[in-house]
């Protein structure tokens, strides 16, 4: 029997009640998952509301390694990833055996790691970051000497911000911020005369540095949002643009890019959802205790520290 949006919304909304699920969806999912999901946002803020609900189950409507977090802080509850093929390339860039010769090679460094990394690399970690806090949490670091991971864009980014910071860089990132141009920022900007252009860190240095504000998904639509103009180039995941339209309709958002989709997070459908609520579908994130218990130290550093 086929079923309209709103059927299946409502149906995903019956199930979750009667079996007590907490639907997490990232800012990247498409707005009809949005609606139904009890928190929104960026992966680390989901993590932490995850573990702060009284839901005995967690639903992630995003990404492998964002369900991976929600189970390293709340361990004792059932975390679902909501499509078992939606990873993120950047978070599985590298393996824990390079960043362990490279800490062999260089023994006094202090290895920051972006929350968009495995919960296997997190174990090898010192201090997890976000992109809203990499900053802050790498100035308070007592060790100049860092080995910034996986985003080469993002680690720029905080190197130029910190030059008191020695930060070593490989060379991983985001493959769908880092494909937009330099070229592209300047002809959307061309194009849209009177709009700001805001950009996510994870793009390369030569389109942030024509930006009118860098900062994280949440950053970049609470700015929007809060600003005076009505304009916007939105530098990150299509997605933004979209939900920006249905917070701000008196707003106009045109796109830095149309090729700034992320397949992975596009993955995940409504009826995703469904089958997980129906208990016909997704994937339960099973982590070792080990690995739980040395990945959550570099969360708890970053914690530490104000993250």
């Amino acid at each position: 029997m086929s079923m309209t949006i709103k059927e299946m919304q409502g149906e995903i909304l019956r199930l979750k009640k009667e079996k007590d699920i907490c639907i997490l969806a990232h800012s990247y999912q498409a707005h009809e998952i949005l609606e139904v999901a009890d928190y929104t946002g960026d992966s680390y803020a989901l993590s932490k509301l995850a573990a702060q609900a009284p839901h005995s189950t967690m639903l992630m409507c995003g990404v492998r390694f964002m369900a991976e977090t929600v189970k390293i802080l709340s361990p004792e509850k059932k975390v679902l990833l909501s499509n078992p093929i939606a990873g993120c390339p950047m978070a599985e860039q590298f393996t824990k055996e390079a960043i362990l010769a490279y800490k062999a090679q260089h023994p006094t460094c202090t290895v920051v790691a972006y929350i968009n990394t495995t919960a296997e690399l997190k174990t090898v970690c010192d201090v997890c970051v976000t992109s809203a806090s990499a900053v802050k949490i790498v100035s308070q670091l007592e060790n100049p000497d860092i080995l910034f991971i996986p985003d080469c864009n993002l680690g720029s980014y905080v190197a130029k911000q910190l030059p008191n910071k020695q930060i070593a860089l490989m060379q991983g990132g985001c493959p769908v911020h880092a494909a937009v141009t330099a070229e592209q920022a300047r002809q959307a900007r061309q194009a849209h005369p009177q709009a700001l252009l805001l950009v996510h860190p994870e793009c390369i240095p030569a389109v942030a540095q024509q930006a009118d504000y860098i900062g994280s998904t949440s950053g970049i639509m609470d700015f929007a949002i809060r600003s005076d103009h009505t304009e916007f180039i939105i530098g990150t995941e299509n997605s933004i643009a979209e939900h920006l339209q249905y917070l701000c309709p008196d707003k106009r958002f045109y796109l830095l890019s149309k090729s700034l989709i992320c397949s992975d997070m596009k993955a995940t459908t409504l009826a995703d959802v469904l089958h997980c609520c129906q208990g016909t579908g997704g994937e339960e994130i099973q982590l070792p205790a080990d690995t739980i218990t040395h990945a959550r130290r570099c969360i708890d550093a970053m914690i530490s520290l104000g993250g």
